[in-house]
């Protein structure tokens, strides 16, 4: 191994023990055990039976709490679930280390295919909208609705300010910021994520920033978490280099399922303006956009993002996006080993 690789870190099985992740309430968890993978799976139980499934996938850093402020106002409207993506949140790393793009669209695909849950209203937060771009563009027997909330899509100018995020995916670099870092606390590094990902951080509540100060001090006591991150942002920069039919914007072309796409102004990560780009870019899209909104906008303005779901929902109810789709893009997925 090179010395300016990630150190390996070690099973799952001998991993250190740490604080319980945070279950809201109405939220209950699960463990799902899926070849090479083990994936924490957060669930609520939904206003009454037979509503469609959806499944959420967060960003780089994330985890399935991301979407506790959302799931509680669709519950009528979906049986609601999201996922931590392997060496996040709740899940162990993958056994095989791989962190890009095309993986973590593998572990959810795996998840919906052995869940038989699909086809899914399907939801991603940068990375993990890049995640399930491909997923709905491969999948599309899965995908019923996609909704994406500052997708991790390529873009040819950079915002500076997301530049310290893209130098992750250097080797060496990871390693580097964590020893320049060791002595932040938990407080500080929570502090600098909201500056970063929030339009406005002061609508964070108190209770909100206890809570994100336990999960990053949680975080902080895992072996592989800057392994995690650092790979996933080395997946996101792989993927952005990928052209022809495994590049993200022809495969966002070939999507079939109606897609809202959510950008915010105040965005530091993901460009804004990347919108125009993307309603372009998805054959049936609708586009909201949130002017005071950072990158995480169903944590900023939960409210809002629910309704513009509904509102897809509704319009597209009766509808069985990605029925009678051809089986056989499955098999062509199984092959493919590029593209992030």
């Amino acid at each position: 191994m090179s010395s300016t690789e990630l150190p390996s870190v070690p099973p799952a099985n001998v991993l250190p023990k740490v604080a319980a992740v945070r279950v809201a309430e109405g939220e209950r968890l699960r463990s799902v055990y899926l070849p090479g993978i083990t994936l924490t799976v957060r669930a609520r139980r939904p206003a009454r039976e037979g509503l469609p499934p959806a499944l959420y996938v967060h960003g780089l850093g994330g985890s399935s709490q991301n979407w506790s402020a959302l799931m509680p106002l669709l519950d009528d409207v979906a049986a609601n679930e999201a996922v931590d993506l392997p060496g996040f949140g709740d899940s162990p790393p993958p056994d095989d280390g791989n962190y890009s793009i095309t993986a973590h669209a593998r572990a959810v695909i795996r998840h919906l295919d052995a869940a038989g849950r699909g086809p899914v209203h399907l939801v991603g937060n940068s990375l993990g909208g890049a995640v399930v771009t491909r997923v709905a563009a491969v999948r599309p027997d899965l995908v019923r609705t996609l909704t994406l909330v500052s997708p991790a899509l390529p873009e040819i100018r950079v915002q500076r300010s997301a530049v310290p995020t893209g130098l992750l995916a250097l080797p060496g670099v990871a390693a580097l910021f964590t020893r320049m870092s060791r002595d932040w606390t938990a407080e500080q590094r929570v502090r600098g994520v909201l500056a970063l990902c929030y339009g406005d951080p002061g609508q964070v509540s108190e209770e909100g920033f206890r809570h994100a100060v336990e999960e990053m001090e949680r975080r902080q006591r895992l072996p592989y978490t800057w392994d995690a991150m650092a790979r996933s942002a080395r997946g996101i920069v792989n993927a952005y280099t990928v052209g022809g039919q495994h590049g993200l914007w022809r495969q966002a072309e070939r999507v079939l399922a109606p897609t809202l796409l959510v950008y915010g102004g105040r965005d530091r990560l993901v460009g804004y303006r990347m919108a125009r780009r993307a309603a372009r870019a998805f054959r049936d899209s609708r586009l909201l956009t949130l002017p005071d909104a950072g990158h995480v906008a169903m944590m900023e303005y939960p409210q809002t993002v629910a309704t513009a779901i509904r509102e897809l929902l509704a319009d597209t109810a009766g509808s069985a996006a990605g029925d009678g789709a051809d089986r056989a893009v499955a098999d062509r997925y199984t092959d493919e080993n590029t593209g992030g």
